[in-house]
């Protein structure tokens, strides 16, 4: 089978793609505006069927999510550029924005809160804005995941680039990996379904 051949066939194949945002590098590794990449991780963990690979401007791993294929795409591309990212994935395997699910920190909800939405504004979130920039559309499945507000004395592009505390640790590392669970229903049911059953906790 020749590569085009082949291309055909991953295209025809690839049914969904999940997008967690964050930025790249150990300066930012488990900081708050990270708990999109910490969330893919623990997706490609439970479901990866592929080491990473750099594409599309970021990290792309492939997995299996019941009979759902997955492509799971952090972008590298800095948090408030990562649209030009999700759209060079998103023409390449030719997805419709049903198939697409974005993941987030929101300083907006408590801390370890999920939210899921179907369509909207990016609520601040600059890396979910520029992905709305560059697909024309609001109407972007999202899960947000809370971060916590910031102390007054915080400016908020400081509090996002901040770490999670010890005592808040144990919060998030279990958000973490109901987030992952919640992605794998979101594959499965579809948006609705996640929006009844996760966002009714609050």
């Amino acid at each position: 089978m020749g590569f085009s051949s082949t291309l055909q066939v991953v295209v025809k194949l690839a049914t969904k793609l999940v997008v967690g945002l964050g930025n790249p590098g150990k300066k930012y590794q488990k900081t708050r505006h990270n708990v999109g990449f910490d969330v893919l991780g623990e997706v490609a963990k439970q479901y990866g069927t592929t080491t990473p690979k750099s594409r599309f401007q970021g990290e792309l791993v492939e997995a299996m999510v019941g009979t759902q294929r997955v492509f799971l795409l952090a972008p590298h591309t800095y948090m408030n550029r990562s649209g030009s990212s999700v759209r060079a994935a998103f023409d390449f395997y030719k997805f419709e924005c049903e198939d697409l699910l974005v993941v987030c920190d929101d300083f907006n909800l408590p801390l370890a809160r999920m939210r899921f939405r179907a369509k909207g504004s990016a609520g601040g979130q600059k890396g979910l804005n520029d992905i709305i920039r560059h697909l024309g559309t609001q109407e972007l499945s999202r899960l947000r995941i809370g971060i916590g507000a910031a102390p007054d004395h915080w400016d908020i592009a400081d509090y996002v680039l901040s770490r999670f505390t010890d005592e808040e640790a144990p919060e998030v590392k279990h958000v973490v990996k109901e987030a992952a669970q919640a992605i794998a229903d979101w594959a499965a049911e579809g948006i609705g379904y996640c929006m009844n059953k996760y966002n009714s906790n609050g």
